[in-house]
């Protein structure tokens, strides 16, 4: 009995391709504007994941201290803070500081000189837990020293909570439209088998194994997902491309990741779902004519 090897059953697979030309372009289109819009709906919940963690992170109070306070007392303050517990980092913002940070953003403050400034020293402070963040701020209170807390909290939770359920909506709406993209794709691969069914019959009655026939049409929903894959990775860059051009143009306000950072991610991706959605709808496919 004659063996045949890898090779034969990818040769045959580009056969069969050539063959079925209109269905097998078909199968590509179809696969990689797919994959188009999965990627691009998948991007835009990422950006917009890191835009909320951006707004959202929240999580720091800050404590002034008493204008009138000498280099040492404000220095002892900084040493009471450090005794706390739930507190990850804590920054001295100076007199200086925060005033030179006033007249970047204010107009108002031009006029103001380090001799007339009426700006507190103050400690930006970061905290671990939110639950008990309640116990620190009246720890905060009671440091000898401090005269002022401002506290965050209410206005990060709200934001936390907009952004899991903003996160939820999106993440549901990209599962379904994976979903129904998949379907399309196996649905199209089917149509490709049974403009083929049949060959599959002929080859059946000659005595080909189930394996024999099946292979050629594995390949091919491989070389059709591989293919579709690498198109809509470079369709993918170029829209995004194109986005984030305006965005950082017209947007600045608006953070977005560079296709830099995610595009190991988008190919592996498109490689992996391509790959398999072929694999998966040729397989579907091709049960119904292999049946006895």
């Amino acid at each position: 009995m004659k063996r045949y090897n890898i090779f034969y059953f990818i040769g045959q697979a580009f056969v069969g391709l050539w063959r079925n030309g209109v269905m097998s372009f078909a199968s590509v289109a179809v696969l990689m504007s797919c994959l188009v819009v999965i990627g691009g709906f998948a991007l835009i919940v990422k950006n917009i994941d890191v835009n909320l963690e951006q707004f959202g992170n929240l999580n720091e109070i800050v404590v002034f201290c008493d204008t009138e306070a000498t280099e040492e007392e404000i220095v002892a303050v900084g040493e009471q803070l450090g005794k706390l517990d739930n507190i990850a980092s804590i920054r001295r913002i100076t007199k200086a500081e925060g005033l030179a940070q006033m007249k970047a953003e204010y107009d108002v403050y031009d006029d103001v000189t380090e001799e007339n400034n009426p700006l507190p020293d103050s400690y930006e402070i970061t905290y671990i837990d939110t639950e008990k963040v309640g116990d620190l701020d009246y720890q905060l209170h009671q440091i000898e020293g401090i005269v002022k807390v401002n506290n965050r909290l209410d206005l990060a939770t709200s934001i936390e909570s907009v952004k899991s359920g903003v996160m939820l909506v999106f993440v549901w709406f990209l599962a379904i439209l994976s979903v129904v993209s998949v379907f399309i794709i196996i649905n199209t691969i089917k149509l490709s088998v049974f403009a083929r069914r049949h060959e599959i019959s002929v080859m059946r009655y000659v005595g080909a194994t189930g394996w024999f026939i099946t292979l050629p049409f594995i390949f091919e929903g491989i070389i059709i997902g591989v293919f579709s894959s690498v198109v809509a990775f470079f369709a993918e860059w170029y829209i995004y491309s194109y986005i984030e051009t305006m965005v950082l143009t017209d947007l600045q306000m608006i953070s977005i990741l560079t296709f830099q950072e995610i595009r190991n991610t988008v190919l592996f991706g498109f490689m992996g779902l391509g790959v398999v959605a072929g694999i998966i709808g040729s397989s579907i496919s091709l049960s119904k004519y292999l049946k006895s």
